[in-house]
């Protein structure tokens, strides 16, 4: 783990570097001491850390000088992020992502010259396991399955509407390739915590069991996850064990069970994850994804490894590094975790704060209120929200929850049109691979599918045969990994 500012802007400058544990912890007192210095050095400015535009508060600022509109216009300028990572090294098969200035793709003519520049951020933690080929291969080639399985020329609006479907695509893309030879004489897997984040909204896609957390203004932590661990989800349990596969323990000489719940064939005790080429057709890449949007109130995301989950609850990690800055509180949650368990396992935490403009530090959470209040702090969207409600909502710090899925079945996630969205460039593109297809190639992710709702072979999306064959492997009518010819 890092012990000063300039490391963490170094691995700022480069997202593929991945901290491990070489010296110890430095005292808290110390750390303290030495952001106090820094922030003096930098005049506030907090340098590279923070991600912001100049001319994205300037120009919200001349819109704001002329009051009425303009003030209400300016509360809901893009944040400001501010964010740190930390990391112990134990087997080294943590890795992360860390990105604040990703393109947005080109949005369509008809978007407003006053949109804020297209741009996003995103953070990832990847814990890899029998390995971390497939870590790695995750980390760097992701987020580009998931633009791949972008449209274009949406507006900002439609690009976050499009963007939980393109997410399950992108992490099936991912696990698919690794399948079929882009990892030769590889067995590995890795969990994937995925956030993007685009002004006040965040869009978390998720397989196994690193977390993520929101901190919101008022105390009150929320899970944007769901751990996919056969000994806790019972759904998960019950998916697998519908499918045809075998949930158990490791059995001994004497026939004691010890461990967790694992899945057989394999001894995974995951049941969602990218790559484990070696284990069956029940432990999919489809992800839980949660889409929320912030008020102008702001918060905090803590993202890590089950090496930080193993040993704090949510709310202990969320506690132990209110009132620090983003940096040292990734920090101090990784201190406090092997401070209660000590170094088990790679344990990799981030902290992203999302910071109200004009502010270059978040404000301390008030203390947390009970009942009443936290009833408030998340909601979901309403059907016709009046501004005046929205206004009053924003005021009080609540957390608007846009989406939220969590089925294992691709053709639930991928075929779901009853909103009219827009699910690809052309009808025919695979829409996991992105492959070009000829009008006679396409098979529709409805065809066939005994799990689907909506059982309409000719309506698309539509998938390339090898994205068919992995759809049938996860679906319990195929092993993993082997095409029927």
């Amino acid at each position: 783990m890092s012990s000063s500012s300039s490391a963490a802007a170094a691995v700022a400058q480069n997202p593929h570097r991945r901290q491990g544990g070489g010296s110890g912890l430095v005292p808290l007192a110390a750390l303290i001491k030495e952001e106090a210095r820094t922030e003096r050095r930098a005049g506030g400015a907090g340098g590279s850390r923070i991600s912001a535009r100049d001319e994205d508060a300037n120009a919200a600022g001349a819109s704001a000088s002329a009051g009425g509109a303009g003030e209400e216009e300016a509360r809901w300028r893009r944040p400001l992020l501010r964010y740190g990572c930390a990391a112990q090294s134990k087997k080294g098969e943590d890795f992360f992502l860390l990105r604040t200035d990703c393109p947005r793709p080109s949005t369509s003519a008809s978007s407003s010259a006053a949109t804020p520049h297209p741009t996003f951020a995103v953070f990832a933690v990847l814990d890899g396991h029998n390995g971390n080929a497939a870590a790695i291969y995750t980390r760097d080639n992701l987020l580009n399955h998931v633009l791949s399985a972008m449209p274009r020329g949406l507006s900002r609006e439609e690009w976050l509407h499009a963007l939980p479907r393109a997410l399950v695509a992108g992490l099936a893309n991912a696990d698919g390739i690794s399948l079929f030879g882009c990892l030769p004489g590889q067995t590995s897997g890795t969990t994937a915590t995925f956030v993007i984040i685009d002004g006040w909204t965040i869009t978390v896609a998720s397989v196994g069991d690193s977390r993520c957390i929101l901190d919101a203004q008022g105390g009150a932590v929320s899970l944007l996850t769901v751990d996919h661990r056969l000994e806790e989800n019972v759904e998960e349990r019950e998916r697998v064990t519908a499918s045809g596969g075998e949930v158990g323990r490791l059995s001994v000489v004497g026939g004691a069970e010890i461990g967790p719940l694992r899945c057989w064939p394999g001894g995974l005790c995951l049941s969602r994850s990218i790559g484990d080429i070696d284990v069956g057709e029940f432990i999919v890449p489809v992800p839980y994804v949660k889409q929320v949007k912030l008020s102008n109130a702001g918060g905090r995301l803590i993202i890590a490894s089950d090496g930080i989950w193993d040993a704090l609850p949510s709310e202990a990690a969320a506690k132990c590094c209110r009132g620090l800055p983003a940096e040292l509180a990734a920090k101090q949650v990784v201190k406090e975790a092997l401070r209660t368990r000590g170094l088990k396992d790679d344990t990799t935490c981030i902290v992203v704060d999302i910071i109200p403009p004009g502010q270059t530090i978040r404000p301390p959470s008030p203390p947390k209120k009970m009942n009443k209040f936290k009833s408030l702090i998340f909601r979901k969207k309403a059907k016709d929200p009046s501004p005046k409600l929205t206004k009053q909502h924003s005021a009080l710090g609540i957390v608007e929850e846009i989406f939220e899925e969590g089925s294992a079945m691709l053709s639930e996630r991928l075929g779901n049109d009853s909103n009219g969205g827009r699910t690809s460039s052309s009808i025919f593109t695979c829409a996991i691979c992105q492959v070009d297809l000829e009008p006679s190639e396409g098979i529709s992710v409805h065809a066939g599918s005994i799990f689907s709702s909506s059982s309409k072979p000719w309506e698309g999306p539509f998938l390339c045969s090898d994205c068919r064959d992995k759809k049938d492997a996860m679906e319990g009518k195929r092993p993993s990994g082997v095409k029927v010819l």
